[in-house]
């Protein structure tokens, strides 16, 4: 079930299992959602994302953006569908999204499809060949066809969000938005961003924060000034 505390995830952008597990004992009750990238895989990110869920109680958005053969990405996610985890990314391609759908039947894991990528502008898309046209128009296209190729929700920058939430594909969906900076905080690589209550307000169902968390003197501190600012809306 989902509570208002849920809408904050934090990214365990940290290097191993370890120091994953030491920051959310550092955040305790004050955070019950957390991210797990592709950047922890080889570092114990899937017996970090069993430990949470199984003996903490934490939810758990696996964030792989799996992106590969129709065929590997049905038997990846059925792998992965296994572990009871919440959330999976996948590239928003339609045929990806629904070989994923196909690998998580029967589970409760939700397909979140990417758009484009929150750390990507005009430039890099023009670098990779992706057609002309503004990003925040393809943004709204791909998430359309996300959502009629099966996906449960989108990932998306939050100045996407509104644009996103009203498709009318969208009703019943989740629109997930990392790229959130608390007020203040500094930019790191991220593009395209905006604070956690305009993400919510914009239409995002989650935000997703990291770096102000994990880097802040006080994790716990920073991650419940967020939940303040998200109870406040």
């Amino acid at each position: 079930m989902t509570t208002d505390q849920d809408r904050l995830i934090v990214a365990l952008d940290v290097p191993n299992a370890l120091a994953g597990l030491q920051l959310a004992g550092q955040i305790g009750d004050a955070v019950s959602f957390y991210k797990i990238g592709l950047g922890m895989l080889t570092g114990g990110g899937l017996a970090l994302a069993n430990e949470l869920k199984q003996d903490h109680g934490k939810r758990i958005f696996l964030d792989m953006k799996l992106f590969d053969i129709g065929a590997t990405v049905e038997n990846a996610v059925r792998g992965l569908a296994q572990f009871d985890l919440d959330f999976l990314t996948v590239h928003g391609d339609p045929y990806v999204v629904r070989a994923a759908k196909q690998g998580a039947s029967g589970k409760d894991m939700k397909i979140l499809a990417v758009t484009i990528l929150t750390s990507l502008d005009r430039a890099d898309l023009d670098g990779a060949l992706i057609k002309p046209g503004e990003i925040k128009d393809l943004v709204q296209e791909r998430a359309g066809r996300a959502f009629d190729a099966g996906a449960d929700g989108v990932i998306a920058s939050p100045q996407e969000a509104a644009l996103i939430r009203a498709l009318p594909e969208s009703a019943g969906k989740l629109i997930v938005t990392p790229g959130v900076r608390p007020a203040g905080a500094a930019l790191g690589d991220q593009k395209r961003v905006a604070t956690p209550a305009s993400a919510i307000r914009d239409g995002a169902d989650h935000i997703v924060v990291g770096r102000p968390i994990w880097q802040a003197p006080d994790p716990r501190q920073a991650a419940e000034a967020i939940q303040a600012e998200l109870a406040a809306i």
